[in-house]
């Protein structure tokens, strides 16, 4: 069943407008068993009694590259040597005007940092930087059943929000001489603040004091590790995100502007505890390592204890795989009760300019009752350095009720900094029980803009 769900998804995805194809997507509704209300906020809620709901939220696209050149210089006096950035631009990139940025070459270099701006010699070993992120959209993500109740990423619909103010800062250690230290400490302020704080602790510890709340904007701490490297080997202790999953909480580093289900409600978005890296294996990384359960910050809740780990490699030139496993007590998310789940990410090159990639997420908690699974494919084509399309295909499942979503959008750099990513999704499930709100389905649409410093 799972094989041909998983082949009805890729074709239906693959038929998407984006590609301009013929074929029409058409939607799989499998029939729902028993549908019974699912608690999806509870485990957000902090309250240990209540702790058996849907899980917590956890790359990158490519970084913000400048706007074309001015005219050329005459050929004798051209330097190409010259790397481009919105700083400086290169002397090789040939004039155009809007439409060729959108469908020609665009000549997009490196963007300006705020690091290049501070230490344009790069003499410090530290490196930091920030981004802002804006958006509108014009329905709340569904299962968030109330306006603000954050419980989902994108829940304060119909207004301009600062989604993500975030400054970081970090020195990445490097092993290849010997011994080598290095950090990483991250900040963030937002409507998206609430989804990235130590839920998962059960009493007010790190950022999870309401001190840190103001009403639909908040305050978090979602990363602080050191890091100690030597050789092939990593190792960071800390508070750190999670390996799990393909969608990542940091703005810059996703295709859409919204998130899917299964990465909010089926995988942990932080964790606290020590991750061990080994790269020494040609065209793979392993992962292992212990953390205090889900979403923990520096405490450890009903006795959270879980294994953290897996390996990332390639299969073949154009194909690599991920798989990324949780195993143990998962603290607040499991009740105090072991669990397993697992995230398995294939991408897929199919030529220069087109993607494809299958995540599918499974989340086993069987001593409380629980079992969901994610099936999540992503199709992105680019056009150039300006201009990429992308279409999600998704169908979740909680505890015999299936919701299914689509998603079209497209990222435009409009500069080196800037990422602007419109979108339209759609949202319905066959459940009579519906979103719990009385809805079962929406079509909403979003906008953001992020800019990188």
């Amino acid at each position: 069943m799972k094989i041909t769900l998983t082949a009805w998804m890729a074709a239906a995805l693959l038929a998407s407008p984006v590609l301009a194809l013929d074929a029409a997507t058409q939607v799989l509704q499998p029939k729902s068993l028993e549908p019974t209300t699912l608690p999806y906020d509870s485990y957000y809620s902090q309250d240990p009694e209540a702790a058996g709901a849907s899980a917590s939220p956890s790359d990158a696209i490519p970084e913000p590259a400048p706007l074309h050149a001015h005219a050329a210089a005459p050929a004798e006096a051209i330097d190409c040597s010259v790397q481009p950035s919105c700083c400086q631009p290169s002397p090789c990139c040939e004039p155009c005007g809007h439409s060729c940025c959108l469908f020609g070459d665009c000549c997009l270099g490196e963007p300006c940092s705020l690091k290049g701006l501070v230490d344009p010699c790069d003499c410090c070993a530290v490196n930091f930087g920030l981004w802002t992120q804006i958006g509108y959209h014009s329905q709340q993500t569904p299962l968030s059943r109330n306006f603000g109740d954050l419980r989902a990423f994108n829940d304060v619909p119909d207004q301009i929000n600062l989604h993500q103010q975030w400054l970081w800062a970090e020195k990445v250690a490097d092993g290849s001489c010997g011994v080598d230290w290095g950090f990483r400490f991250d900040i963030a302020y937002g409507t998206d603040a609430q989804k990235t704080q130590s839920f998962g602790n059960d009493s007010p510890v790190w950022d999870a004091s309401t001190g840190f709340d103001r009403g639909e904007y908040g305050w978090a701490l979602p990363q602080a590790y050191v890091e100690l490297a030597a050789g092939d080997w990593s190792v960071i202790a800390g508070h750190f995100f999670t390996l799990v999953g393909y969608e990542v909480v940091t703005a810059p580093d996703n295709f859409f502007y919204s998130r899917s289900l299964t990465f909010f409600n089926s995988e942990p978005f932080t964790h606290t505890g020590v991750l061990a890296t080994y790269s020494g294996l040609e065209n793979i990384e392993l992962y292992g390592g212990w953390t205090l359960g889900w979403d923990t910050g520096f405490d450890q809740a009903l006795g959270g204890s879980s294994w953290l780990g897996g390996f990332s490699g390639a299969i073949s030139d154009d194909i690599t795989f991920t798989y990324i496993s949780t195993a143990g007590n998962f603290g607040l998310r499991s009740q105090g009760r072991d669990g397993y789940s697992h995230s398995l990410v294939f991408d897929v090159a199919l030529s220069n300019n087109l993607n494809y990639v299958l995540q599918s997420d499974l989340v086993d908690l069987d001593e409380i009752g629980q079992e969901q699974i994610g099936i999540n494919q992503y199709l992105f084509y680019n056009v150039n350095d300006c201009l990429a399309y992308g279409a999600r295909l998704e169908w979740w499942k909680a505890d015999s009720q299936s919701f299914y979503e689509i998603t079209y959008g497209l990222n435009y750099r409009p500069h080196a900094n800037v990422v602007i990513r419109p979108e339209v999704r759609h949202d319905w499930t066959p459940s009579d029980v519906g979103y719990g709100d009385g809805r079962d389905n929406e079509t909403t649409f979003g906008i953001d803009m992020v800019v990188v410093y």
